[in-house]
């Protein structure tokens, strides 16, 4: 897992060879010691770029973020359709579920705050997605945060049950996955949630 010859020590390069670790190892596998033995070098050789485990995980949530919010414009930006919008959103997040399992965890489990100059345009990013899909609906602020909340509960819900094979019940999983994201846009439509 060596970097390439010729490449210098950079966090892009100690992110990629820890997202690497990631997926052949699993979630222990997300530190510098470990991600250090994969260069080759010593740990200090890391923290002269990312400071810490801590730090570490920050910079592989970030690039996994980056990555998910690729496949989600490859995937929505053709689309102008609020309800097929809000299924492709609700699709790409379970697709990358499913097939990075590990890497959606450490995405979705690192806490990382607006006030993070690096996450704030993530954060606008996956906003701007939302928005798009729900402009139609005539929100107003307060009920737009109420739906962009209902919608993330539901999704990170149901790919997080099926992810610790929690649905044991003889149903399709894509059959149920499909009849949730039909009831969340049936509440949508309805207003369910306004005061």
């Amino acid at each position: 897992m060596n970097r390439p010859k010729g490449q210098g020590l950079t966090p892009a390069v100690v992110v990629e060879v820890a997202i690497a670790c990631l997926e052949a190892e699993g979630e222990s596998a997300l530190g510098v010691n470990r991600v250090a033995r994969a260069l080759g070098i010593k740990p200090p050789s890391i923290y002269k770029h990312i400071d810490g485990n801590a730090a570490l995980r920050r910079c592989v949530a970030l690039k996994l973020w980056r990555r998910f919010l690729v496949d989600c414009h490859q995937q929505t930006d053709n689309l102008n359709d609020s309800q097929a919008i809000i299924r492709a959103i609700a699709y790409t997040m379970r697709h990358f579920a499913q097939k990075h399992p590990v890497l959606y965890t450490v995405m979705t489990r690192t806490q990382l705050s607006l006030s993070d100059p690096d996450f704030a345009p993530i954060a606008q990013e996956i906003l701007s997605f939302y928005n798009k899909a729900l402009a139609p609906y005539g929100f107003e602020e307060a009920e737009l945060i109420d739906a962009i909340r209902m919608i993330h509960a539901g999704l990170l819900g149901f790919i997080e049950a099926e992810k610790a094979g929690l649905f044991t019940l003889p149903r399709s999983l894509d059959l149920s996955f499909e009849r949730m994201l039909d009831a969340l846009i049936e509440a949508l439509q309805s207003k369910v949630f306004k005061p």
